[in-house]
């Protein structure tokens, strides 16, 4: 009797053990070619092992029993990383527009834009700058699994000062508006990042200099001081949150990567001074170039406000100039859109004007991947494809080091291990 234990226990570890061989939960990736974005080689005839939300293997042997994804004319490449978006806001919610969408309304289109950044190829994004936590609550109901979208991270309501690019300029003096982030002041602006952080921030976006969409402000000139600035910057980190800062003007620049941020989002008016502080501090850029051309186009047609479209006419020109230099002289660089300023899905269209301007298409995908990770503090979840990290990838036709421009026509996309678009099965 107890031999016949031992042996019928014996076939139970046997039966287990060829269950797990078989893994009946994972998912194999058979992809034609793979773009292996730190080396820049592009690997053929990979296969991915997927168990779960996280890659399992990359050019191993495929367990026996997993269901199979072949891919033999496609490129696959890391899922993108989009690190300055606003996915609760549409071009046309701009000026007085933007005064009639309440914060509910703002978490909504939330939902439809993320969706549509998702199948555009971009599975993490940074979301900086939304009224009312809108953003907090689409990366809670992204994280519940009660709509489709990229991976957030949000920043709440930016940090801005009385009558700056951040506030609310647009009412007149009866109604005595302010927007969600305003803080004047050291103090203000250590209780203000308490604050947003206290509501669901995972990052702290300031404003140091004017901008281009707002009325009575000027892009060139510092808001925050430098006193300002580095204690925004000293509570976020002490807190375990990154400073995005949004500037064009030089001087806030220099001013903003001297305090400590993270990355500059913009930097329009980057000058040599500007670009030895981000070298020396090592700040990112992230430049925000692909929505100039399609704005300066359609402006009208959106009703941009007279006193945007005059700005916009004068700083857009100069700012590609000025791109161009940093790419040269070595800024390391994150992509980031600005999409809302032009239509969510159009992403992409931002690596081929980096690469217009002076980048390879590698060093453009890069900015994507894993420049973009690194700058999120995410480098060991996302931007390769690694064991161990989310199974975001998404691939496309065509050699994208070739052509920049097959990226903005993903065909197949899967994020953490669920496939959110798949052309390829339609053949």
């Amino acid at each position: 009797m107890r031999q016949r234990i031992e042996v019928a226990m014996l076939m139970v570890v046997l039966a287990v053990s060829a269950a797990a061989q078989q893994a009946p939960n994972a998912v194999v990736i058979r992809a034609g070619r793979l773009l292996d974005v730190k080396s820049g080689k592009l690997l053929a005839n990979q296969t991915i092992v997927i168990e779960g939300d996280r890659i399992a293997s990359v050019g191993g042997t495929a367990p026996a029993g997993a269901q199979v994804i072949d891919l033999p004319r496609a490129t696959v490449l890391p899922g993108m990383i989009d690190v300055h978006t606003h996915l609760t806001m549409d071009p046309q919610d701009h000026g007085l527009q933007s005064l009639t969408i309440s914060a509910p309304r703002q978490a909504l289109k939330g939902a439809k834009n993320a969706r549509a950044t998702l199948l555009a190829g971009f599975t993490t994004v940074r979301n900086v700058g939304a009224e009312g936590y809108s953003d907090v609550a689409l990366r809670d109901a992204i994280n519940a699994g009660d709509v489709s979208g990229p991976r957030l991270l949000v920043s709440g309501p930016a940090l801005g000062i009385t009558g700056g690019h951040c506030d609310n300029n647009l009412l007149p003096a009866k109604y005595q508006a302010t927007g969600d982030g305003t803080a004047d002041g050291v103090a203000a602006v250590q209780r203000k990042v308490r604050e947003v952080i206290k509501y669901g921030a995972d990052l702290i976006k300031v404003c140091a200099t004017g901008g281009v969409m707002s009325k009575g402000d000027d892009p060139q000139h510092s808001q925050y001081t430098m006193e300002e600035l580095k204690a925004i910057v000293a509570d976020a980190h002490r807190l375990g949150r990154r400073v995005a800062a949004h500037a064009h003007g030089a001087e806030g620049i220099r001013w903003a990567s001297e305090a400590g941020v993270d990355s500059i989002e913009h930097g329009s008016y980057l000058d040599e001074a500007g670009i030895a502080a981000m070298k020396k501090n090592g700040t990112y850029l992230v430049p925000t170039l692909a929505l100039e051309d399609w704005l300066l186009e359609n402006m009208e047609k959106i009703h941009l406000p007279e006193y945007a479209q005059q700005k916009a006419r004068t700083i857009f020109p100069l700012a590609q100039k000025n791109m161009a230099r940093a790419f040269s002289s070595g800024v390391k660089v994150a992509l980031g859109t600005d999409v809302a300023v032009f239509p969510h899905g159009l992403n992409a269209r931002e690596l081929a004007v980096y690469v217009r301007l002076g980048m390879t298409p590698l060093d453009a995908i890069r900015t994507a991947t894993v420049n973009a990770a690194e700058l999120l503090g995410w480098s060991d979840r996302v931007g390769s494809l690694d064991p161990g990290k989310y199974a975001d990838l998404v691939a496309v036709d065509g050699d994208p080091l070739q052509d920049i421009s097959t990226l903005q026509r993903v065909k197949f996309v899967m994020q953490g291990g669920t496939v959110y678009k798949n052309e390829y099965a339609m053949k």
